[in-house]
C-alpha cells in the first residue's frame, strides 16, 4: 500500500480519535452540587484545620461535613486536627494548618503582631461566654458585680475576654471586682459558694448547674458587648492564591452546619464516632444550647462589620491591641455569599 493510501485509510480513524480526545477533555472534571470541580482522576486537595480543643460536640458541623462527604464532593481531603493549642493563629502562620478555628479577638491580636490573617467565615454568631450567678443572687445587673468575687479560669482565653467585655459594658474595671482564678472548676465553685459569680461558656456550665439542681441566671456577653466569636481563619495569601479552595471549604462547612441545625439528633449520632466516650444525652443538651449561638440574628457564617467595629473599639480601650488601620482587611464574606 502506498503512503498516500495509508494516510487516506487513517483519516477516519484519526477523526474518531480526535473526537474522543475532545470528549474526554470536556469530561475531565465534573461539577459537584457545591459548585466545586473534582478531577475525574479523583485527586483531592489536602486541607487541614486546627480546632484547638479535644474532640467535642461543638465541632459537629465539621464532623457532619466530613461524614456526609461534603468536603470530598468539594474536591477536598480535610484533616481535622484536635488538641489544645495555646496559640492557634501562630500555629497557622507557622504552616501547621490551612485554617484554624479561632475568635475574632485572637485574630486582631495576631494581626497587631504583623500576622497577615483573615476571618473568612464566623461560625459562632454569638460570643458564647457568660457570667453566671445563682438564681437567688442579689446580683441583678452587671453594676451589681462591683465588690463581688468572680471565679474565672484565669487571665487568658475567651472567658477572660468575655469577663472584661461585661465589666467594660458596666463601666467597671478589674479593680472594682475580685477576680479569683479557679481553673475550670466553675460548677463546684459556684455550688459551694466559694465565689459570688463565675465566668464560663453559655452552652456548658449553666447546663451542668441546672442539671445538678442548682438554678442559675446568666449575663451573656452577646447581650451586652458585641464580640466576634469562633470562625474559620486562614492566611491572607492563601485566600488570595487559593480563593476557590477557601470558598469550597467554607461552603462545605456551612452545609454541615445547616445539616446539624436541621437534624440535631442525627448530628449527635454522627459525632459519636469522632468523640470517644461521648454521653449522648449531655451532647444533645449542649447541641440544643449551641444551635441558637450558631444561628445568631443573621446569615450563617456571616461576618458582621458592626460587630467587628464594636469589638475593635473595646479591645483598643482595654489596651489589648493598638488602634487598628484597615479593619476591613481582617475579615471577608466573599466565601460565604
Amino acid at each position: 500500500m502506498s503512503n498516500r493510501h495509508r494516510f487516506t485509510f487513517l483519516l477516519p480513524f484519526l477523526s474518531i480519535m480526535i473526537l474522543l480526545v475532545m470528549i474526554l477533555a470536556a469530561c475531565g472534571s465534573t461539577t459537584t452540587s457545591s459548585g466545586s470541580t473534582v478531577s475525574s482522576s479523583g485527586t483531592l486537595q489536602n486541607v487541614s484545620i486546627g480546632l484547638g480543643y479535644i474532640p467535642d460536640i461543638q465541632f459537629a458541623p465539621f464532623y457532619v461535613a466530613q461524614s456526609k462527604g461534603y468536603y470530598k464532593a468539594a474536591g477536598l481531603n480535610v484533616t481535622l486536627h484536635h488538641g489544645i493549642v495555646t496559640d492557634l493563629i501562630g500555629s497557622l502562620a507557622a504552616g501547621h494548618d490551612t485554617f484554624v478555628f479561632a475568635t475574632g479577638d485572637e485574630e486582631l491580636v495576631a494581626r497587631s503582631k504583623n500576622l497577615n490573617v483573615v476571618d473568612v467565615s464566623t461560625i459562632y454568631q454569638k460570643y458564647p461566654v457568660s457570667i453566671i450567678v445563682p438564681a437567688n443572687s442579689p446580683i441583678h445587673t452587671l453594676a451589681d458585680l462591683k465588690g463581688r468575687t468572680i471565679g474565672s479560669p484565669g487571665p487568658y482565653g475567651a472567658t477572660y475576654i468575655g469577663l472584661l467585655a461585661l465589666l467594660y459594658n458596666a463601666h467597671l474595671s478589674l479593680s472594682d471586682v475580685h477576680v479569683k482564678p479557679i481553673g475550670f472548676t466553675q460548677v463546684a465553685a459556684l455550688m459551694n459558694h466559694q465565689v459570688d459569680a463565675v465566668v464560663g461558656y453559655s452552652n456548658n456550665e449553666p447546663l451542668q448547674l441546672e442539671k445538678a439542681g442548682f438554678p442559675v441566671r446568666t449575663f451573656n456577653v452577646s447581650d451586652y458587648q458585641p464580640l466576634v466569636s469562633n470562625g474559620l481563619i486562614t492566611m491572607a495569601n492563601t485566600l488570595q492564591s487559593q480563593s476557590k479552595m477557601v470558598r469550597s471549604f467554607v461552603q462545605a462547612t456551612l452545609k454541615g452546619l445547616r445539616e446539624v441545625i436541621a437534624n440535631p439528633t442525627e448530628a449527635v449520632q454522627i459525632s459519636k464516632s469522632y468523640v470517644p466516650g461521648m454521653n449522648v444525652a449531655t451532647a444533645t443538651t449542649v447541641l440544643q444550647a449551641t444551635i441558637p449561638i450558631w444561628q445568631g440574628n443573621g446569615q450563617l457564617g456571616y461576618n458582621d462589620s458592626a460587630t467587628w467595629q464594636s469589638m475593635t473599639q473595646f479591645l483598643v480601650a482595654q489596651k489589648i491591641i493598638p488602634p487598628v488601620q484597615n479593619l476591613a482587611q481582617a475579615y471577608t464574606n466573599q466565601a460565604v455569599s
